[in-house]
């Protein structure tokens, strides 16, 4: 799942969740060995939480609908391996043919490029598709001087399209993916001259996101006193954090945080887990981090800057980053189009996919002849 300053709360409160479950579950069945617990319904009911701690993800999937077709963590056997100066690797997969429009997809956080799983597959087959992890997720190496900024990846991404070739490019970028575009049209602003055909900003936002989520002023308001203390206790915690978010995968509650930051609850079963297994496997040290970094963000004035065809894209539903947001950025941006997804939340990209991929094919093909006919 994107990991979000919202769904980095979410997290916390389904581990805290997590913890009360199994310890409530074992104290009880304790007890009850003890004798402490005299009737056999404490007996049921310490067994039922203890089971629940460990197997409560399965009715709940089972309750999803199964999908025609499921996300998997398919990789290319294309591959390049791009060194950077601070020690970091990045990891670049190709599909499609060679000669086709390039698209750069640049993935939000906490997942990877696998993420892009319906967009390989509708769009592969005449678009030149460029994907590639972000330093410290996916098959990328971390950075060795702890650099998550959005102005480090930006870096990454210009270094990403320098070997493309000679044809302009299509940035696309997804939640963070779109802010680290945005960041990349400020220190890189010659490039978009020449070497950027256009851009797409899905789901993503242009300033600090705890300013266009959901209850904005209360995450405000929280973003000293708790949220980036519990950032900077979930770095020195990795390890036990990491433990933490197994139990609430297993118990289903991290299933339930990513459903409601991410879908609107017509997602499929596989959709889901696929989601919710991505947010899981990143360390969680690395995942604070960054989301640090976004706290400092802010470009709202690059938005007049960007001269490129722009297309923002939303779901509808989007908490993490809500509707007026993409509205703010099409809106000052100067040659934007707006696009909801409808019915689909932050993970529109799956959850509309088809929508999805259509809005991006009929945008880079008029980028592209754009582009010829300049």
């Amino acid at each position: 799942m994107i990991f979000t300053p919202l769904e980095f709360l979410l997290r916390w409160l389904a581990g805290l969740f997590s913890i009360a479950l199994l310890g409530g579950g074992i104290y009880i069945l304790h007890e009850w060995y003890e004798g402490d617990l005299i009737s056999d319904k404490w007996l049921i009911a310490g067994s039922l939480m203890t089971l629940w701690a460990f197997v409560g993800f399965l009715p709940l999937l089972l309750f999803r609908r199964p999908g025609k077709d499921e996300p998997k963590a398919i990789r290319s056997q294309e591959v390049r391996k791009i060194p950077r100066p601070d020690g970091s690797e990045i990891h670049v997969e190709f599909y499609g043919p060679v000669d086709a429009q390039p698209i750069i997809f640049t993935h939000g956080w906490g997942p990877n490029s696998t993420v892009w799983y319906y967009a390989k597959k509708q769009l592969g087959d005449r678009f030149r598709l460029i994907l590639w992890d972000l330093p410290g997720l996916g098959k990328s190496k971390k950075p060795q001087n702890e650099d998550y900024s959005i102005e480090k990846y930006a870096s990454d991404l210009e270094a990403v399209l320098a070997m493309v070739g000679d044809k302009p490019a299509i940035l696309l970028g997804h939640s963070m993916g779109g802010m680290i575009i945005l960041t990349f049209c400020r220190l890189f602003s010659e490039r978009l001259r020449d070497r950027v055909a256009g851009l797409v900003l899905v789901d993503t936002t242009y300033t600090n996101p705890l300013k266009t989520a959901i209850l904005s002023r209360l995450l405000q308001a929280l973003q000293k006193p708790l949220i980036e203390p519990l950032l900077h206790l979930t770095i020195w915690l990795s390890p036990l954090f990491w433990l933490i978010s197994g139990l609430s995968y297993l118990n289903g509650s991290m299933h339930l945080t990513t459903e409601i930051s991410g879908f609107t609850g017509r997602e499929t079963r596989g959709q889901l887990n696929f989601s919710t297994i991505l947010g899981l496997i990143a360390q969680p040290g690395i995942l604070a981090r960054g989301v640090l970094a976004m706290l400092r963000y802010d470009e709202r004035a690059t938005l007049p800057t960007v001269a490129v065809p722009t297309l923002v894209i939303a779901g509808h539903a989007d908490i993490a980053t809500v509707p007026a947001a993409h509205e703010y950025m099409s809106s000052h941006l100067p040659n934007a189009e707006l696009k909801f997804l409808r019915p689909a939340g932050h993970m529109g990209l799956m959850e509309r996919n088809e929508q999805f991929s259509a809005a991006v094919s009929s945008f880079t093909t008029a980028c592209s002849c754009f582009k010829g006919l300049a």
